[in-house]
C-alpha cells in the first residue's frame, strides 16, 4: 500500500511539473506572437508545410496569405519562399509559396526560392544566404505556434528578425501544439546541452 501511494505521489510531482513546463511554453509562444510588427522591414521569410500535390494545406495557405497582404502593403520587402519538397508533394514548398503569391498580385520579381530545406534549422540557414547584403530588418512568418521556435533558431544565427503570425487552423490547434512543445524541448537540448 505505501509503495502504491509513493508512485501516486510520484507521477503527481511529475504531471504538475510536465503541467507548469507545458504553461512556461505557451507563454513563451504567446510573448513572440503578441508583439507589435515592423513596416517596411527589407525581407520575409516564408517558412513551408505541407502540401498536397500542389496545394497548401490550411495551416500552410494562412502563412501565404499574412505574408500577401503583408508585401501588399510594404511594397519595397521582398520574400524569400522556403521549403523543400517532401512526401507526397508534387511542388517543393517554396514554389507552391511562389503560385500562391502571384495569385494574390504579388510580383514574381519580388519572390527568391529555397527550395532545398527539410526543416525550420534549414529553412533560415540556406534562406539566410539569399538575404540581400544590405538588408538589416527581416521577418519571418509562420504559424502563431511556431513563432517563437522560428524567431529564436533565426536569431541564434545572427539574423536581427520578428515574427509575423499567421493564423492556425481550428482543427489543428491540439496536434499542432502538442509538436510544437516537443519541437521546442528538441531546441532546448540542442541550443543547450548539445552544442
Amino acid at each position: 500500500m505505501k509503495k502504491k501511494k509513493r508512485m501516486l505521489s510520484y507521477l503527481s510531482i511529475l504531471v504538475a511539473i510536465g503541467l507548469i513546463y507545458v504553461g512556461v511554453l505557451q507563454f513563451k509562444i504567446s510573448q513572440f506572437t503578441h508583439v507589435k510588427v515592423p513596416k517596411n522591414a527589407d525581407y520575409i521569410i516564408v517558412l513551408g508545410a505541407r502540401v498536397k500535390g500542389t496545394v497548401p494545406s490550411l495551416a500552410f495557405a494562412s502563412r501565404i496569405k499574412s505574408a500577401a497582404n503583408y508585401l501588399k502593403e510594404n511594397k519595397d520587402t521582398i520574400v524569400i519562399a522556403s521549403g523543400g519538397k517532401g512526401p507526397g508533394e508534387d511542388i517543393s514548398e517554396a514554389e507552391c509559396i511562389k503560385r500562391e503569391l502571384i495569385k494574390r498580385g504579388i510580383s514574381e520579381s519580388r519572390i527568391l526560392l529555397e527550395d532545398r530545406s527539410t526543416d525550420t534549422y534549414e529553412n533560415i540557414n540556406y534562406s539566410r544566404k539569399l538575404i540581400p547584403k544590405n538588408a538589416q530588418l527581416g521577418l519571418v512568418v509562420t504559424n502563431t505556434f511556431h513563432i517563437y521556435r522560428a524567431v529564436s533558431i533565426a536569431r541564434d544565427q545572427g539574423l536581427k528578425i520578428n515574427g509575423l503570425p499567421a493564423k492556425n487552423p481550428l482543427q489543428a490547434v491540439v496536434k499542432s501544439y502538442t509538436r510544437e512543445y516537443l519541437a521546442i524541448t528538441k531546441f532546448y537540448l540542442k541550443r543547450y546541452l548539445l552544442d
